[in-house]
């Protein structure tokens, strides 16, 4: 009994907090996962370009520097 007594509690103050909110509670108390929007393949891709590139050009103007 006590422990149900709890988790009413424990949701009552979670939906006491919405009810000032009106329209803009969310479907869910869940937390939910940020998605990227690019994946790490082509994070991982870009960054090789850049760093390829600046690395070349490196080795290319101290070659003919």
């Amino acid at each position: 009994m006590v422990a149900y007594s709890q988790r009413m509690r424990v949701a009552n103050e979670k939906a006491s907090k919405n009810v000032t909110q009106r329209g803009n509670v969310p479907k869910t108390t869940k937390p939910q996962e940020e998605k990227l929007p690019v994946g790490p393949w082509m994070i991982g891709l870009f960054i090789f370009v850049v760093c390829g590139s600046a690395i070349f050009q490196i080795i290319q103007s101290i070659r003919y520097g």
